[in-house]
């Protein structure tokens, strides 16, 4: 779920940044007292997210307008399908707009392209899909709300989330086993040890090491399924890198734990939303 303090502040930074020096065409054009009635609607498949987003918008803007959610989060339109219908005041409406759309396209994109990489899973393994830190900044409890919309999982919140060792920390370390060995002595009992290798070699040290999870990053299937031999159950399997939707099914198939894929949140097209003046 969204927490709403967080969207509301969101909200009230995007109305300033479009509002910020009022609408001069809608207050031109629009008569104060026309009242409007619109619906926002899908113009291609999609997976809905967004929909408090914009209700918050529309809260802000003007309470006299009247926000209905048609779609549940994370359910599926096809074209033409409606997902919100509004009405109240035509300048509100017109204000609002592009805002509550911006969300919406942009949110909805996310959950639908990650639906179709949770939809390639081998049916019935438990790998999960999951997000990762490329986000757009400022957006990023958005986004993996949009994630989660499209039923994939959420990473690590932040870098004071969890242990994760990646190349530049081992490099920085002077190798695994020194950084695992300071991870594991700072780190609270609760704290599961995350460590990154891109080579067998670095995978054996870091089995020896003891790691809770292991990310195999930017290895191809056929190294996948090699390593997966030789992890054989003693760390959590994660992996990373470029991997394309076509491969999801043989990765989960090999009895990978974790997908990440950056491109779900960096990478995603804004779907066609539209909203449509009905009266």
């Amino acid at each position: 779920m969204l927490e709403l303090p967080v969207i509301r502040e969101l909200v009230s930074h995007c109305l300033i940044e479009d509002l910020g020096r009022g609408d001069t065409t809608t207050d031109a054009c629009v008569p104060h007292d026309a009242v409007g009635r619109a619906v926002m609607a899908a113009r291609e498949d999609l997976v809905f997210s967004g929909g408090p987003l914009v209700t918050e918008v529309f809260a802000q803007l003007d309470p006299k307008v009247r926000v209905e959610l048609l779609c549940e989060e994370g359910g599926r339109l096809a074209a033409g399908q409606a997902a919100v219908s509004l009405e109240g005041p035509a300048r509100s409406l017109l204000k609002g707009e592009r805002l509550a759309l911006n969300f919406a396209q942009r949110m909805s994109g996310v959950a639908t392209l990650t639906r179709s990489f949770v939809d390639a899973v081998t049916p019935g393994a438990p790998t999960r899909i999951t997000d990762t830190r490329k986000t757009t900044p400022g957006l990023r409890i958005v986004e993996r709300y949009a994630v989660r919309c499209g039923g994939g999982h959420s990473h690590r919140s932040d870098l004071g989330a969890a242990v994760l060792i990646k190349d530049n920390h081992i490099a920085a370390a002077g190798g695994i086993t020194a950084a695992v060995t300071r991870a594991r002595a700072a780190a609270t009992h609760a704290t599961r040890i995350t460590c990154e290798v891109d080579t067998e070699e670095q995978l054996a040290e870091a089995l020896a090491a003891r790691v809770d999870i292991v990310i195999l990053d930017n290895f191809t299937n056929e190294r996948i399924a090699k390593a997966m031999t030789v992890i054989d159950g003693r760390a959590v399997v994660e992996v990373s890198g470029s991997v394309s939707r076509d491969r999801i099914t043989e990765l989960s198939a090999l009895g990978v734990d974790i997908v990440s894929i950056g491109a779900l949140t960096h990478s995603a097209r804004a779907v066609d939303l539209g909203l449509d003046w009905t009266a």
